[in-house]
């Protein structure tokens, strides 16, 4: 496989920023960036259709995509193996929003061959279902499917579909509110759905999971054990901070407000707000309650062409040493690059990079060694790298 070109650019502040820092400059005593810094990005595979994310295995020198349609793909020495590792085009539901969503690899799963999906099937609904991997090391086992956890989902849109481990190795599951507009069936502030919300499942501790017995809600007979979190629209993409163990949740917003919200992951039972606010704004009211509400870290409008936020992660790999700490994150519609360093509560050191044309930011991957990729609806999978 053939890399493209690689695109050069150079760091911009964009507008809108609160700080009037430019770059190479502080205003919280954290250290700048470097003047002069720039990143670019290189093809690391092409042709793929709909790639809606990106992922390896614990210690795994491999790339697995995955296609909307219900294939996941790897990448391996550079190039796309012939064969998918997994294909179930003929359980999913593909299109709009709907489709093979991700998939998590168990921490475990050099020695149990334990991998997760996370899917929209024939009939709409979320299914999240645990496969093996064969003798082959480049081939799942087709046949294999377990089912962990089905949830009705009401709409074809607003379908979450991010399943993750965290660093205390439970699975995490966003769900969105179930979709149409405006929350109308009220799931995001109803406890007693999964809908709206992020889950925290045991998979090692039960058949087919556990509910640990330090979720927030577990005991409380209005709400559902298995929620970590609720007030979610639709949590596209979280990511955890694999050096400071922090929670980022990138939460598409309406029509008006975009948002991240950074967490303590320790810290369960929050409540990010919807329907009550869209990003840190009161929702179709100039008034409401926002007492116990999670107010955004940061949160960007629907304007200049922006329109529903893909969330990513916070470098951590060795290649540009300089953006260590840093989060980055896009918009589907508008394709910029961005970045915060999350600092005292806040954003701080907001930063457009200047890639060149990326399409529609699909999704952000991670790589075994915490190396930053990007996903575009043009096909293509770019990985991050520091501009000569």
């Amino acid at each position: 496989m053939k890399l493209l070109p690689t695109l050069v650019f150079c760091l911009v502040l964009f507008g809108g920023c609160s700080s009037s820092t430019g770059p190479g400059e502080s205003s919280n005593g954290e250290e700048p960036l470097p003047v002069g810094l720039g990143l670019a990005v290189e093809v690391v595979g092409s042709g793929f259709s709909s790639p809606l994310y990106l992922t390896a295995p614990p210690s795994d020198a491999r790339l697995f995509v995955v296609e909307q349609s219900g294939r996941v793909h790897i990448i391996e020495n550079g190039s796309r193996l012939a064969t998918p590792f997994l294909d179930i085009t003929d359980r999913v539901l593909s299109g709009g929003e709907r489709g093979l969503l991700s998939v998590a690899f168990h921490p475990q799963y050099a020695t149990n061959g334990f991998f997760y999906v996370s899917y929209t099937d024939q009939s709409g609904d979320t299914r999240i279902e645990r496969y093996n991997v064969t003798a082959d090391a480049a081939l799942a086992d087709q046949g294999s499917a377990k089912l962990i956890l089905s949830v009705e989902q009401p709409f074809s849109n607003h379908n979450g579909g991010l399943i993750v481990f965290g660093p205390d190795g439970m699975l995490y599951v966003g769900l969105g509110d179930g979709g149409s507009g405006g929350d109308p069936l009220g799931h995001g502030q109803n406890r007693s759905s999964l809908l709206g919300a992020l889950l925290r499942i045991d998979v090692d501790g039960g058949d087919p999971f556990a509910v640990p017995l330090d979720n927030p809600f577990v005991g409380d007979p209005d709400a559902r054990g298995e929620i970590w979190a609720y007030g979610l629209r639709n949590p596209w993409r979280f990511a955890f901070d694999r050096q400071e163990g922090n929670l980022y949740i990138a939460d598409v917003g309406q029509s008006l407000w975009e948002e991240v919200s950074v967490v303590t992951a320790t810290t369960g039972g929050l409540n990010f707000g919807w329907n009550t606010m869209e990003g840190a704004h009161c929702f179709q009211s100039g008034n409401c309650n926002t007492d116990g509400l999670v107010i955004p870290t940061l949160e960007y409008g629907q304007s200049n062409g922006a329109c529903s936020i893909t969330g990513g992660y916070v470098y951590r790999g060795d290649a540009i040493p300089a953006i260590r700490g840093h989060y980055f994150y896009s918009d589907y519609c508008a394709g910029f690059l961005r970045s915060f360093r999350f600092s005292d509560g806040g954003a701080s050191l907001e930063s457009e990079w200047d890639v060149g044309n990326l399409g529609s930011v699909l999704s952000f991957g991670e790589d075994a060694n915490g190396e930053l990729y990007i996903l575009s609806n043009d096909g293509n999978v770019y990985r991050l790298i520091e501009a000569e």
